[in-house]
């Protein structure tokens, strides 16, 4: 029976290009809701940018642009992954909208008639790479870990708070009820230990005269919403709460990517300001690691990320998500490097699958009379939906390379090119017999490399030798 599933991946910051840690996340993503569809059910993919905040705000300033002219440059950019890497979202939402801002103060609306919006007077510690408070306890050599270039800044006003504190209980009591509420296991015993340590109350709201850019406070000009409360909302604005609730109850709750830096966020601010909306929490947080390279930390404010669109450039679309669906851990970091990409790309995709299709398909094309009539089988093997139901794309893709591998020794075993002149008879059903099986597993590449099947499923059905589909790089 089909089923709907809402997906969703963390809205990235427009303040830089985009870079290859957010490629990981928004790939890994897109490759499983067309494993969904490809299953038959129905799905809502999201994605879209986060527009506030004072790194915005400064960038935009030093640009001399104003900020919606700068956001609406940025989220272009961002919007272009859609060709670049093969993206099938539906949506996708840019926190400047105006339904989105308006979906964030009726939001606020909710949570203050809950009781859990006070507004009071203190001084933090603040990163504005993080745009987050900073304890000390979290901090090393006095600095915020994540964005160790940047000076922590002091605010000290008066602003809206969120009563976090109140909802620890609710939390707790959340994750003992679903202990795949996050995934993987040990970032969901890290959020269970950091509410078990006690929650603080969060600022909201920032004074305009300091910072105006963000979605104004419902009955207070003189503040605006703190960016996380006002980006978090995407979640619901995007199917469209709250002016088409029966649209939202019929994709929600919303199954959530998201990088291992915003656990916090994601899996407890979040939950909570849902819980005090009246909303119920979302189904699932699939925390992704960093790519690094070199074993450093990739970033923006570092200035060390890669851009997707020049390994596009140079390897092509199907080759990068190939590269981050089956060499990147699923959890962990893992490490990427352009020299890595150009060995895999060599290895495992021009001499091996490319070189396997070329030669089964040379074969089909010189000594069929027809082309295999292959209709598409029901279902997947279950070592393959295992893999693909707990998010981890490298072990569905290594799967899929065995069957890759197996197939070549099969050839390598049979020999059909000689077979096909000692026994036509038999040559031919062996290579029909060969092509039944490249067919199978190219549908498996289906959710991976969609061109890449699209192109070899072409070739199979029409018996033609598809072209150098990995040229090899020197």
């Amino acid at each position: 029976m089909a089923k709907r599933l809402y997906l969703t991946t963390t809205l990235p910051y427009v303040n830089a290009d985009p870079h290859i840690g957010f490629a990981l996340e928004i790939v890994h993503a897109d490759a499983y809701a067309r494993y969904r569809r490809l299953s038959g059910d129905e799905v809502f993919f999201n994605t879209g940018t986060d527009e506030h905040g004072v790194k915005i705000y400064r960038q935009a300033l030093a640009a001399k642009k104003d900020p919606q002219a700068f956001t609406d440059e940025y989220a272009a950019k961002f919007d272009r992954l859609k060709e670049g890497l093969n993206l099938s979202y539906d949506n996708f939402i840019r926190t400047t909208d105006p339904k989105h801002k308006a979906a964030a103060q009726e939001f606020w609306k909710r949570c203050e008639a809950a009781g859990d919006i006070y507004k009071k007077a203190y001084k933090i510690k603040y990163c504005v790479g993080c745009e987050l408070e900073k304890t000390d306890s979290e901090l090393v050599d006095g600095r915020c870990p994540i964005h160790p270039n940047l000076e922590l800044e002091i605010i000290d006003e008066e602003n809206y708070f969120f009563r976090f504190s109140k909802y620890a209980p609710f939390l707790l009591k959340l994750y003992e009820e679903r202990s795949d509420f996050v995934l993987p296991d040990f970032r969901f015993n890290e959020i269970q230990k950091f509410v078990e340590r006690g929650l603080e109350d969060f600022s909201i709201s920032r004074l305009k005269e300091k910072m105006p850019w963000g979605v104004p406070v419902p009955g207070d000009d003189s503040q605006v919403m703190y960016v996380w409360f006002d980006a978090l909302v995407n979640y619901i604005s995007a199917i469209g709460w709250p002016s088409d609730e029966e649209t939202f109850n019929s994709w929600w709750p919303v199954t959530q990517f998201a990088g291992k830096d915003q656990i916090r966020q994601q899996a407890a601010m979040w939950q909570a300001m849902l819980k005090s909306a009246g909303l119920s929490p979302s189904k699932q947080i699939i925390i992704h690691g960093f790519i690094t390279s070199g074993g450093a930390k990739m970033s923006k404010s570092l200035g060390n990320v890669i851009n997707p669109f020049a390994v596009v450039e140079a390897y092509g679309t199907d080759a990068l998500r190939y590269y981050l669906l089956r060499h990147v851990h699923p959890f962990e970091d893992s490490d990427f490097t352009m020299e890595k990409m150009k060995e895999v790309y060599n290895g495992e995709l021009a001499n091996g699958l490319g070189n396997l299709a070329a030669r089964i398909m040379q074969l089909a094309q010189t000594h069929l009379p027809e082309p295999i009539a292959r209709p598409e089988p029901k279902g997947f093997p279950g070592s393959y939906t295992n893999a693909l139901g707990s998010f981890e794309m490298n072990r569905a893709l290594d799967f899929v390379w065995g069957e890759i591998q197996k197939l070549d020794q099969k050839i390598t075993a049979t020999e059909p090119f000689k077979l096909v002149k000692t026994d036509p008879e038999k040559g031919k059903t062996l290579i029909a017999e060969l092509a039944t099986e490249l067919y199978d597993i190219v549908r498996l590449l289906t959710p991976f490399m969609p061109d890449t099947s699209a192109i070899l499923k072409e070739a199979i059905l029409a018996n033609k030798k598809p072209e150098n589909l990995f040229p090899r790089k020197e």
